[in-house]
């Protein structure tokens, strides 16, 4: 397939700058593939959905400070990094700007000295390969002096940092927050297990990949970036309970899609595992574990986009996307949601 055949129109106004003050009061298109319909709600009302039996899918990363101003020892010139992902203990992996003043050799100084980086080598992809010299604990260190990354297409400053982490975020590691979960509150994460829903917890740091656009024409030779992801015991025990029960497996977001086609085997058992993914979902793919999605509206001519088409069909998604654009839905990370049902599936 083409990437024009994931392209739609997006007026600028539309992408949502600000989270609302509730979180749960964001709307909610239902995209019931089975039927080719298409409702809707509120997500609030999410629930009206999910049944006693279900199993629901969130990721718990949290979003490190991973954006660090600073400049360089020698020069005092400024230099910004913003840390991708650890390669082992206090060695990071880094986009840098300007590039040209994070050039192997250099000091970059960040927090009036508190913490130091060496650039080691400049990756194939143009990233940076840094060493941080610290005293200390470096998580404490980096909430010191280090911001939390906000996406490129957001320019409005967030008041209040938290409202870029979902309710449930605990594991350390992305670079951006796996939005869909943002919806979530602690009273409606309490509804659900009230009801014989059950939750599992898997793990995807979210790197700045995401963001990227793909660039080539046909996208089967677009090569998907690498993300680090986790299935605890417990969380693929709880999963495959309920797949074995006749229960349904709905993710939250893509990444925790990700994360469950990862580790399912060919008998559809999810795996206790850990490792990096590099999978690329488009349509045409068979999927093996997920019944039912909760995702936001994402960027057109994304990876992201493609996943979601994957699931649901191309035509009812852009047919989904154009309505949600016709009736002024909020767009990708602090805007709406849409649920999204399996064909297989029927919401009752």
């Amino acid at each position: 397939m083409k990437l024009e055949d994931f392209l739609y129109e997006l007026p600028e106004d539309l992408i949502a700058q600000v989270p609302l003050n509730d979180r749960d009061m964001s709307r909610l298109m239902v995209v019931d593939a089975s039927e080719g319909s298409i409702r809707h709600n509120r997500f609030k009302d999410v629930l009206n959905y999910i049944h006693p039996g279900d199993c629901i899918v969130l990721n718990d990363t949290r979003v490190i400070p991973a954006r660090l101003n600073g400049f360089r020892k020698d020069t005092g010139g400024r230099v910004e990094l913003v840390l991708l992902r650890e390669k082992e203990r206090g060695r990071w992996e880094a986009l840098a700007g300007p590039g040209r003043k994070a050039r192997p050799g250099d000091r970059i100084v960040f927090g009036n000295g508190v913490l130091e980086a060496e650039v080691q080598e400049i990756t194939e992809e143009g990233n940076r390969i840094v060493k941080f010299h610290y005293a200390g604990i470096f998580q404490e260190v980096l909430d010191q002096v280090g911001v939390v990354p906000l996406p490129p297409y957001i320019h409005t400053r967030l008041k209040d940092p938290e409202r870029y982490q979902t309710v449930y975020a605990r594991e350390r590691g992305s670079a951006a927050a796996p939005t869909a979960g943002l919806h979530f509150t602690v009273e409606m994460l309490d509804r659900i297990r009230s009801r014989g829903i059950d939750t599992a917890y898997v793990t995807l740091h979210v790197g700045l990949g995401t963001f990227r656009p793909v660039k080539v024409e046909d996208i089967e030779n677009h090569v998907m970036h690498e993300e680090y992801y986790q299935v605890t015991p417990d969380a693929a025990a709880a999963i495959n309970r309920a797949r074995q029960r006749g229960g349904r497996i709905m993710a939250v977001g893509t990444t925790s899609v990700r994360v469950l086609e990862s580790a399912t085997d060919p008998d559809g058992l999810v795996n206790p595992m850990s490792g990096w993914t590099k999978l690329f979902i488009r349509p045409g793919y068979h999927f093996q574990s997920v019944d039912g999605m909760i995702t936001n509206f994402h960027l057109p001519g994304s990876t992201l986009l493609m996943l979601v088409c994957a699931f649901a069909g191309r035509k009812l998604v852009l047919k989904a996307y154009n309505e949600a654009v016709s009736n002024r839905y909020r767009f990708f990370s602090f805007g709406d949601a849409m649920l999204l049902l399996s064909p297989r599936w029927n919401p009752g």
